[in-house]
């Protein structure tokens, strides 16, 4: 894997597509908590929420500002009905569902996978990435803490129960993704990441976080 500078057209094309991708997933992301907030079980669930409502805000900020002096094209890659499917789909989840969909997948392997892009990256987009990054771990450990909660709430044979279908929620979620039609894979490789190692990188985080819910 190789670096590169914003001066190579195939890089910066690529890089200013994935700062799209990240920015309005970040926007998601901050719209879906802000819906969830007023139905959340407690006052924990409810701050954490709202926190990180904050903090997507301000990452959307700080992107915004990047991709326009990185002279970027910030129209959105996914397109306004899909958007509007996967708010229904988060809309329609319960609690634990919820959790394992947004905190499993789109926080803790979406920012896996843009952690691997750091390293590649050119300076001002790794700056502007950084709090980004920072903040998502607050996230993924907050996510993960209601998870836990949740299932240990729950009497043994539903919380195994619930635990065995993991695995099934996060493929599917992947599958729904994938299906969107944006051609992730081949930005990540315009910008100098291996696709066996992304692969391999996601795996291992995927069983990481269902063996550690499991424990």
């Amino acid at each position: 894997m190789k670096a590169y500078s914003v001066e190579n057209t195939q890089y910066a094309h690529a890089m200013g597509h994935l700062l799209a991708l990240y920015t309005q997933v970040d926007q998601f992301i901050m719209e879906t908590c802000a819906e969830r907030i007023a139905t959340a079980p407690g006052h924990d669930a409810r701050m954490g929420l709202a926190k990180q409502v904050g903090d997507e805000c301000r990452h959307v900020t700080i992107q915004q500002q990047w991709m326009q002096t990185f002279c970027v094209d910030q129209t959105p890659v996914i397109d306004k009905r899909s958007i509007e499917h996967l708010h229904a789909h988060f809309r329609a989840l319960d609690w634990v569902d919820f959790l394992t969909d947004l905190y499993l997948v789109v926080e803790a392997l979406g920012s896996q996978a843009v952690e691997q892009v750091v390293p590649l990256a050119d300076p001002g987009t790794r700056e502007s990435l950084r709090v980004p990054l920072q903040d998502e771990l607050d996230h993924v450990a907050f996510g993960l803490s209601e998870l836990q909660k949740a299932l240990d709430g729950m009497d043994v044979l539903e919380r195994q129960a619930r635990l065995d279908k993991i695995p099934a929620r996060i493929q599917r979620l992947f599958d729904r993704l994938n299906d969107l039609d944006v051609p992730v894979q081949e930005w990540f490789e315009q910008v100098g990441t291996s696709p066996l190692q992304l692969h391999a990188v996601l795996d291992r985080r995927r069983e990481e976080l269902v063996a550690g819910l499991a424990a």
